[in-house]
């Protein structure tokens, strides 16, 4: 820690000579190994990106100059940087630094981040925002080739024009989080390894380099006429189409060569495109082999990595019984494909990817896409199931109405990760699904709260139901009391404690506080647990009326949530006893499940209190 002790902030890295910040990379890469093996987090994006973050450091000067990392997860380095080292003590945890950019942290952090391919926007409006203002300082825009398989890049790249204040960073390390796919990878591809460019440069230089006292000299000179070679062999690359100035491809593991790229940034009037290939997970062999299963990861050992593949998804999840369910229905119905927005072992479509391959469509960062593509699969007589995490579908809420909903297409929806998810912080809760599409009329909303659920209600929203349906669940492993109520195959279930007068309503993976809050009530109040959100059973209010009192509980918003639209289906009915709603604020700390529940006062203690100021 001889150098990186003593940076706090990016002036103390401009102190350091040239030749020490390999060690000073060397050391960032120690340290990042050492904090993520015991916290958590992402590590080999992190990796991938030391060499480029301390080169982007070196030569430009935060605040001034913005940095806006895309998706955010490979920001440890700048955070490293700009003077936040202590808290990588308690890394994703209550209290302590988030996993993504903050500007609740640090004036280096623009903007909140945790979504894929919106970095070149944002950096395109602070950027013209800078040229009306007259204000000084480059926007650079970090931005991995995984978010390129999204159209917003591509948006902002045709609204780039006079902003010679705009730097574009292609992070080119071939990954996402799962491997990435489609037209723009292969063209990715093409530009690293053209072999006649390389070729060509590798045998000029050595053959000046033969030349007695001036060889050395010129081929140094040559290096910085190497992008009219380049651009001679490519042609012209796509990203000149759109008016950048293209640099590339960088060595993103050597600073020397990209302290002297990024230091001319002042020799054109347009937009600068650097592309730079890193090597994710670099510098940690287990994550330079596989990548995929270090993108996040638990806290481990760092002696014992075999446990980290991500072939192997945690097989006691909601998450691995909907992939094993959906995998055997599939292969009894030839119309049944998977759809995954480059989650596919997050959301366990590779199940389906191994079995029937040719049905199983991972179509990069683009949920958009992702969406009407499966509208037209569907309309095209097939059974396209849609596989996303819940924070995700907020990015296609306009291709779900317009394109499934107003269309009546055949398309199931997979809610990954709803409710309340613990680490990632406010950019990743699923709290939003619920309201979004309990709006549509004819939309079947379910949420199975254990395996068995899981097991029944895929099967028959698969084999019998049609038209735009959902199913959503939590993240993880169901506890006991969950796994132990099984399915009834019911829309809800009433557990019912003799003539009590009161009634908790709950669902999904809260529903496990509930029934504990319940027992801290020594059963004196009913509970009814529902599976079906939308739309509801005719009898539940009838039910519901029958009592004095009712709590409702869940992990969702409140506008549009399933107890404001309970409640007012209520109040049309006539209904005059008391009533509390309980639900989730739009939580913006990062920190465990249990931790968060407590926060919004869903936790079985919170419950149990508000049921006895019911029932008093």
């Amino acid at each position: 820690m001889e150098y990186l002790a003593g940076i706090h902030s990016p002036e103390d890295l401009k102190k350091l000579k040239v030749e020490q910040l390999p060690l000073l990379c060397q050391e960032i890469r120690g340290f990042l190994i050492d904090r993520v093996s015991q916290t958590g987090g992402h590590l080999s994006s992190n990796l991938g990106t030391v060499e480029l973050t301390v080169a982007l450091h070196r030569v430009f000067h935060s605040p001034q100059d913005v940095f806006i990392f895309d998706v955010g997860h490979q920001s440890y380095t700048h955070k490293l940087l700009t003077g936040r080292m202590q808290n990588f003590e308690r890394l994703r945890q209550q209290g302590g630094l988030s996993g993504f950019p903050s500007p609740a942290e640090s004036e280096h952090d623009p903007f909140y981040e945790g979504h894929g391919n919106v970095a070149l926007s944002q950096a395109i409006g602070i950027a013209r925002a800078k040229k009306l203002r007259g204000e000084p300082g480059k926007v650079i825009a970090i931005v991995g080739d995984g978010s390129f398989t999204g159209g917003m890049v591509y948006e902002g790249m045709n609204n780039v024009i006079g902003l010679d204040n705009l730097i574009l960073i292609l992070n080119d390390n071939k990954m996402s989080i799962s491997k990435n796919v489609g037209s723009i990878s292969r063209y990715f591809t093409y530009l690293r390894t053209a072999k006649g460019y390389n070729l060509l440069k590798d045998r000029v230089q050595a053959s000046l380099k033969e030349i007695p006292v001036i060889g050395t000299p010129i081929a140094s000179v040559i290096v910085t006429g190497k992008g009219l070679l380049r651009r001679w062999i490519y042609r012209s690359t796509v990203f000149e189409k759109f008016g950048f100035v293209y640099h590339g491809p960088l060595d993103g593991h050597d600073i020397e060569e990209m302290c002297r790229a990024f230091s001319n940034v002042t020799t054109t009037d347009k937009p600068l495109f650097y592309h730079v290939v890193t090597v994710k997970g670099k510098g940690f062999a287990p994550a330079e082999d596989n990548p995929g299963a270090f993108h996040g990861v638990p806290s481990f050992d760092v002696s014992d990595t075999d446990c980290l593949n991500p072939d192997i998804s945690p097989s006691d999840s909601l998450s691995d019984a909907f992939g094993r369910c959906l995998c055997q229905l599939a292969t009894q119905d030839k119309r049944i494909c998977g759809i995954t927005a480059a989650m596919k072992y997050g959301t366990c479509l590779h199940y389906l990817r191994k079995a029937a391959p040719e049905r199983a469509f991972d179509v990069g960062m683009a949920e958009q896409h992702a969406v009407t593509f499966a509208a037209g699969l569907a309309k095209g007589g097939l059974r396209p199931v849609v596989a996303l995490y819940s924070t995700f579908l907020q990015r296609a809420y306009d291709q779900v109405f317009h394109d499934v909903v107003l269309n009546r297409a055949d398309v199931l929806f997979a809610i990954d990760r709803a409710g309340l998810v613990p680490g990632d912080g406010a950019t990743h809760q699923g709290l939003y699904d619920v309201a979004m599409l309990s709006q549509y009329d004819g939309f079947t909303l379910v949420n199975p709260c254990n395996d068995a659920e899981m097991t029944y209600w895929l099967t028959r929203l698969l084999t019998k139901e049609s038209g735009p349906r959902a199913i959503r669940y939590s993240k993880g492993k169901p506890s006991p009391a969950l796994q132990a109520l099984g399915c009834t195959q019911k829309p809800f279930d009433v557990y019912q404690s003799g003539s009590a007068r009161y009634a908790i309503v709950c669902y999904g993976g809260l529903s496990e506080e509930c029934l504990t809050a319940r027992e801290l009530l020594d059963n004196r109040i009913d509970l009814i647990k529902l599976t079906v959100l939308h739309p509801f059973a005719a009898e539940l209010t009838d039910i519901l009326c029958g009592y004095d009192g009712i709590l409702i509980a869940e992990e969702a918003v409140r506008v549009g949530s399933i107890g404001e639209q309970l409640l007012s289906m209520l109040q049309q009915k006539g209904y005059h006893g008391k009533t509390v709603h309980l639900y989730a604020g739009n939580v913006q700390d990062h920190a465990s499940v249990k931790q968060l529940r407590s926060q919004q006062g869903l936790d079985a203690d919170s419950i149990r209190n508000k049921c006895r100021e019911l029932m008093s």
